[in-house]
Parts: structure tokens; sequence; C-alpha cells
């Protein structure tokens, strides 16, 4: 097998029968001040309350890299004790105790990162399998609760994903390419262990982490769980079809670091990137699964006999970024999987991947479309999303974790949505119908801040994998229409008197407004349903829709359809 370039693994911005890969280069370079607050508000008498922090520290791999500086960590009121450890693992732990606390304990945590991701061509020779793995590795290829490398089906799958394979980048890029186009990211998910996932295609951070660690560890590659946050700055990357833009919520996150012995531990983010992450990941603690990397941010307490409730947690995080330097640009290659997978220039020996989509639903004539009887009711679209969920005080369940001790580990629920009502820019959708639909509602997942005006739909036609013209529009909306709950919900859009019968096909969904509403359509980390060039956006001012957005927005299609 002769040594050749990989290039990044990415579906192109239009809908075709192949793949398209881009090429990625250039870096990422800020300067973040963190702040992370946290209040605990005791419920009755409590015994105690205890909390863990993990110091974040500096890290160095070929493509990213942190320096921390300037570590805080206040309390009001002050800890009755406090004391410093280090772990197996080399997490640097800081535990605080309050004892008998008759009000809230209010904790705050500051630093300063310098983060920096440097996507520049990679050079490993590592051979497959990997031989003589030094010991202090060996915890890394052992199966866990979470992380069950021993399953037979688990076994089984890993070990024909990696038939044939000579080099140990084919075999991490094969695993990777499966994860990405098997698992479909919902939150929360009810289980998060690697089988779970495995066995329903479903999963958050942590399965998508705990799934590529098990394949990997079953065929001898060291793999370990790092648990950090993701900050929600967004960055762009210019292409020759416009702007990709990329961003994440602004919480708690999982991700990988696998082993290589020419290039050291490298960051893996499984649901979408390999052998880098963005600078846009603070990395803070490390383990053989999420069960042990629970120090940052838990929460032990005691409560007295008889006492009803549990401490009340919340949670802000918060970062500036005082510097922020951006220059990436793609190029487009021919092979890949059918979901994104982002990969820097790779100078190794492997067998690259080429996946077809699938062919596009077949249009059905106008004429007979108005023939059709459309009895059986429809409904689609991206629906898995945490409803009615406050993200700064969700924590939760407690779970016993000693006589009379119970614990609240940190989750990784994140608030992913975008300000769509803004007078700058708007979002689009696309819907992909495979059945012919009579509409009556389209429904889209939004939050209610406040403001004022009306919000309606626009249904439009796909131009070449853009939003094209307007098909119908939704009754409008008053604001005062939506009520004002606790987090996000579904809010139903009327297309009955538009008397819109849709064929098989591509169909794009945006928000209209006027006046000054504050509305967030909440999305879904990558492309749950659609196709990878399927959200859009413009300034607007602008005619064409440029730009392209990682994730997918959380959308219902509601009517009839025929049998």
């Amino acid at each position: 097998m002769k040594r050749i370039m990989i290039y990044l693994f990415i579906v192109g911005l239009a809908l075709r029968l192949s793949a398209e890969n881009y090429l990625i280069n250039g870096g990422q370079a800020s300067t973040i001040q963190y702040q992370m607050t946290q209040r605990v508000e005791p419920a009755g008498e409590t015994k105690y309350i205890k909390l863990s922090f993990v110091v974040p520290q500096s890290f160095q791999s070929p493509t990213y890299n942190q320096a921390i500086q300037n570590f805080d960590l206040k309390f009001n009121p002050q800890p009755s004790s406090k004391k410093n450890e280090t772990d197996k693992r080399g997490n640097t732990i800081i535990r605080t105790e309050w004892k008998n606390p008759k009000q809230p304990v209010d904790v705050s945590m500051t630093f300063t990162a310098e983060t920096r991701t440097e996507l520049k061509q990679l050079e490993s020779s590592a051979p497959f399998p990997l031989a003589n793995i030094a010991s202090s590795m060996k915890d890394y290829l052992k199966p866990t609760k979470q992380v069950q490398s021993d399953h037979p089906d688990i076994q089984a799958k890993a070990k024909s994903l990696a038939q044939g394979v000579k080099t140990e980048f084919d075999a991490v890029q094969r695993i990777l390419t499966w994860v990405v186009d098997h698992l479909r990211y919902v939150t929360p998910p009810k289980q998060y262990d690697a089988l779970y996932s495995f066995k329903t295609g479903l999963g958050n951070c942590q399965n998508y982490s705990h799934l590529t660690a098990a394949l990997m560890r079953v065929i001898g590659i060291p793999a370990r769980i790092v648990n950090g946050v993701t900050l929600k700055e967004p960055y762009a990357i210019n292409t020759p079809e416009g702007e990709f833009t990329f961003k994440m919520g602004q919480g708690r996150h999982s991700w990988i670091e696998v082993w290589f012995p020419d290039l050291g531990w490298v960051p893996f983010d499984p649901q979408q990137t390999e052998l880098f992450v963005s600078n846009r990941f603070v990395r803070i603690e490390v383990g053989v699964d999420n069960n042990e990397t629970i120090n940052d941010g838990m929460v032990k307490f005691r409560q007295a006999s008889g006492v009803k409730g549990k401490p009340r947690f919340q949670e802000v995080i918060e970062a500036d970024f005082a510097r922020d330097e951006v220059n990436l640009a793609m190029e487009k290659q021919n092979y890949g999987p059918k979901n994104m997978l982002l990969v820097p220039a790779v100078n190794a020996s492997f067998t690259p991947i080429k996946i077809t989509q699938p062919p596009p639903p077949v249009t059905v004539p106008d004429d007979e479309l108005k023939r059709m009887r459309f009895s059986d009711k429809f409904i689609f679209g991206n629906m898995d999303y945490p409803r009615g969920i406050s993200f700064i005080d969700t924590r939760g369940p407690a779970e016993q974790s000693g006589a009379d001790e119970y614990q609240l580990k940190k989750n990784f629920l994140v608030e992913t949505a975008e300000y769509v009502t803004t007078k700058l820019t708007q979002y689009a959708q696309v819907v992909v119908l495979k059945k012919p639909v009579k509409l009556k509602y389209i429904s889209l997942a939004l939050h209610k801040f406040g403001g004022s005006g009306q919000v309606w739909i626009d249904l439009m036609k796909d131009d070449n994998g853009k939003p094209g013209s307007v098909l119908a529009t939704s009754d409008f909306m008053s604001l005062a229409q939506i009520q004002q709950k606790q987090g996000y919900d579904w809010i139903d859009f009327d297309f009955s008197g538009a008397d819109q019968t849709l064929s098989p096909g591509s169909y794009w969904i945006g928000l209209g407004f006027t006046g000054s509403p504050i509305i967030n359509w909440f999305y879904t980390y990558g492309k749950s349903v659609g196709p990878v060039h399927g959200t859009r956006y413009k300034g607007v001012y602008d005619s064409v829709w440029s730009g392209a957005l990682s994730y997918e927005f959380n959308y219902r299609v509601l009517g009839f359809t025929t049998k």
C-alpha cells in the first residue's frame, strides 16, 4: 500500500450522490478569560456540603495546545476545610467542605487560557497492530462499565473495521468514519455507555467518546476520556462555496485522546473531528471513562434526618475572548463518510473510504398529487431535544454515595441554541421529505425571552442546495401568543390556510419576524436528520444564502400522507 495524503473528511455544501471532502489547514489562537460560578443552596438542616474541582493544566499535542495561567478559586463563605491532591491519572483535585452550612455556598473559578489549534501536515508511521505498549498505557486498553470493549458485539465490529489494516492511522480513521455515520446525537440519552449507543445508534458526547474508545481498545489502541468545556464563540472557514460556520454550546463536554507512538496523545472529538479539537475546547480532566472523571464539579452532601428536598445547584460558565485569531481554509477532496468528519492532512498509509450518499427522493408530478388521498397522520423532523429544561440549575438526580451521603455529578446537558430574531442575520433549515405530504403545521423548538412583534415561517423551494423562492407562508403569530415558559418547547406554525401539498423532495423553512422579538431556536450537534449543507444563514440585506452551519435546528413537520 503506497503512502498517500489524507485530508479533511466532510460532506460537501451541496447535496450530491457521493461524499465531498475538504482539506483543512491553518490555525486558531486565542486568549480566553474564563469564569465558572457555582451556587449550592442547602435544603433544610445540612450536616455538610463537599465540592471538588480539578485544576486545568497546560497541555501540548501535535494539533491542540493550551497554556493555563492565573488560576484562582474564591469561596463565600470560606470552607471549613480545603485540601489538594493528585490522582493516578495526573489530575490535580481541590476538595472543599462546609460543615453545617446555614447559607448558600458561592464559588468562583477564574483563569486565563491561551489555546491554539495548528492544522499542519502530520507524519505518522505507527504500525498496526501496535507493539511494545508501555505499562502506563495498559489502563487505557481495559474494559470498564461504560467502555465495554469486552462485549462480543463491540469486539466483532472493531475487528471487522480493522480487517486488513496495516497502520494505526488507518485503523482509527475507519473507526471514526463508522461512528459518525452510525450515531445520532441526542440529549439527554437514556444511558451513557458504549453498548447502549452501539445498540441504539443514539447518544450524547459521553456516548460518542465511550463507543469510540471501546472500539479502539478492542484492537489494542490506547484511548482515554477527556472532560472539559466547550465555548460558544463561533468561527467560520472560507470555502469556494461560501462560509462554513462551526459553533458549540457553552458548557461541559466529553471527548477522547488517542495514543500514537510517534505523535503522543492526540485529541479527537468523535462527534466530528479526528486528530484535533478546535481551540474553543478547554481541557480539564482525564480518565478511563466518565465514571472516573467525576471530580470536577462534584457535589456531595449529607442532610439531617427527615429533611425533604435536595440542595439546589446552579452553574454558569462565561468566557471572554480577549484575543481571537482564526485563519482556516478548506479545499475539496473526493472521499469520506456520509456525515461530517474533519481531519487535518496526514502523511500515512491508509485506504481511502468513499461512502455514497442515498439517492434523492423521487418527485411526484402535480397532477398525480392532486389525485392522491391523504389519510395517514404524518410527523417528521429533528425532534429530540431537552424540552422545558432550565440550563442553569439542572443537576442530578442525587445518587447515594455512602451512609446518608448523596452526590450530584456534573452533567453534559448544554444549551445549544441560536438567536434567530437578530436584525442582521436570517436562518433557514432544510427538510427532506421522502413521502408526499398534505401540510398542516411546522413546529420549531423555540424559547421566547421577551420583546414584541410578530413571527411566522416561510416555506421555500430548494435551489441547488440553498433556499429558493417562497412556496407558502404560515399564519402570522404575535409574540403575545407565545407563552413564556422555562426552557424550549414546540411552537406550532399553522399552514392549514395555505392548502399546501408537497411532493417528496427538499424544502427550506425559515423563521420570519417583524418588530423586536427575542427568540432562540434550539439546535442539535451535527446533522441528525438532514444533509450536511442543510442549515443556512445570510445577512438580511444579502440575496444569496452563502453561509452554511455545522449543526441542525430542531423542527417537525405535521400533516397527512398517503397509505
